[in-house]
């Protein structure tokens, strides 16, 4: 066993995306806000990612220039440069090649993503040995983009100088998207030298699949919420890697991720036209009867406002809000959406908007200001989705006193606490089946506590506001995860 040492837990945290630098979506605030939480509550943090041509000309000129070298990719030689950047406690190491990642366009979609991102995960692979005075206990790569790293280090890396101590997590965010490619690529990322990883990528006739091959070679795995991860075992969720799933069930944790409470508070949003906070609700009213006028709506308090702010896609529930618009709209409930996405989503809302005038408002565009109003401003929060593997807006919306009303699936189940109306307890109301009728009903309970009932409804307000949804909390649950592979660790600040 191990002797035990006092000091920082050093961690690797490598992403495709990184707010601010980079953000497509939820992966880009994740690795824009977890190591900064890892890092103040006492590790080492060191975040990878690649650099683009579209990040910021202000931050590229911050970059100190590390190190440089080459990386075999089939026949030729590909040049990597390493730049660093050191903000908030935590060193963003950036990997620096034009051919792959200098590109007019955004972070994906291109022809050659699969080599492009083969690269990245060989190159946060072959860096770990530069990072200047760092040698990693953790390397934690997420989604599969980098899910080739944990390969490539148990292949060819293992019992190396520098590498040895190396343990591997593995994050899924949605394994809708696997990273499936044509098995030539395994010729240019020099994978074919090593058999046994090639034997268990494939998932179909000449094709590989990058999260597969994490799946197997990862230590441990991680996913943004436990029910998501009991999920994720079963064929509708796993998206054909249920088996591999269920196989290292004992290796996969389920850990909620956070929000920044500082910048998402009521108290001091300066996107609220009226602050509130949880001793004194009387600036929500105030947001209300702001957002009425802002909408078109009807202005009258007694009216439940009930708002959605999502993709207009199938996965968020949207054919659950087309059966069940009229219905909910003709029991003097307001309906206000903000968002973009299917044609059809946005042509039937639209109709919807037009029909119900002074009751109904759909806002299609993307716009920030505004979905903090609405947060703010609403109700009631309605998220019936298909599937949701964590879901921040339920968490934003409880911060604001908004009310979510949710499908108990992924992380709106672990994180809303549905009404009990014998005990006052919850947080939110919540529907299991993934029904139209359902929904209204769960919608229309929800309305009859907001009519009869307001010292419950106020109740309900506060305990969700109370809620801490803080990435203290996810990076704490992280540290513990990471101090399973290094038990003979112990952080000066964890005791």
């Amino acid at each position: 066993m191990s002797a035990k040492v006092r000091r920082k837990l050093r961690i690797v945290f490598a992403s495709a995306e990184v707010a601010p630098f980079t953000k497509t979506g939820g992966l880009g605030d994740v690795a824009g806000s977890l190591p900064k939480a890892l890092a103040a509550a006492g590790c080492r943090v060191a975040v990878m990612t690649p650099k683009y041509g579209s990040i910021k000309q202000e931050y590229v000129d911050r970059m100190e220039h590390v190190c440089d070298f080459y990386l075999n990719m089939g026949w030729r030689s590909e040049y990597c440069g390493l730049e660093r950047i050191v903000s908030d406690g935590v060193e963003f190491y950036f990997i620096d090649n034009e051919h792959f990642f200098k590109r007019d366009g955004g972070l994906y979609g291109y022809f050659d993503d699969g080599e492009r991102f083969a690269f990245f995960s060989k190159a946060i692979t072959e860096s770990l040995q530069y990072l200047p005075d760092f040698r990693a206990d953790v390397l934690h790569c997420n989604d599969w983009q980098t899910a080739l790293a944990p390969v490539f280090l148990r292949e060819y890396y293992q019992g190396l100088p520098l590498y040895d101590n190396v343990r591997t997590v593995f994050s899924v965010h949605n394994a809708k998207f696997q990273g499936q490619y044509g098995d030539s690529v395994l010729d240019t990322a020099g994978l074919l030298s090593a058999p046994k990883a090639v034997g268990q990528m494939y998932c179909g006739p000449k094709t590989v699949n990058y999260m597969q091959g994490a799946l197997i070679y990862s230590d441990l795995l991680s996913t943004v919420s436990p029910t998501y991860a009991q999920e994720l075992k079963t064929p509708f969720f796993g998206e054909g890697l249920d088996g591999i799933f269920r196989q290292r069930e004992g290796a996969l944790h389920g850990i909620v991720n956070g929000i920044d409470v500082d910048s998402l508070n009521p108290a001091t949003d300066p996107a609220v036209p009226f602050n509130y906070s949880i001793d004194d609700m009387s600036g929500k009213a105030a947001c209300k009867e702001a957002l009425q006028r802002e909408l078109g709506l009807e202005v009258n308090a007694e009216r439940p406002l009930v708002a959605m702010v999502t993709r207009l896609t199938k996965q968020k529930g949207l054919d659950l809000v087309q059966y069940g618009l009229e219905r909910l709209l003709g029991r003097s409930v307001q309906v206000a959406v903000l968002g973009t996405g299917d044609r059809a989503y946005e042509d039937s809302l639209r109709y919807f908007d037009w029909k119900y005038r002074g009751s109904m408002r759909a806002v299609i565009d993307f716009d920030l200001g505004l979905s903090q109003r609405m947060y703010a401003g609403a109700d009631m929060f309605l998220m019936p989705s298909l599937f949701e593997p964590c879901g921040l807006s339920q968490l934003i919306s409880m911060r604001y006193g908004t009310l979510p009303i949710v499908r108990e699936t992924g992380g709106l189940k672990d994180t809303v606490t549905p009404y009990n109306r014998y005990t006052g307890e919850g947080t939110g109301f919540s529907f299991a089946n993934f029904n139209g009728e359902e929904m209204c009903d769960c919608v229309l309970n929800a309305c009859e506590v907001f009519w009869t009932d307001k010292q419950a409804w106020s109740s309900l307000q506060r305990q969700a506001m109370g809620q801490d949804f803080s990435w203290t909390v996810a990076a704490n649950r992280y540290i513990d995860l990471y101090s399973t592979l290094h038990p003979e660790v112990i952080s000066p600040d964890r005791g």
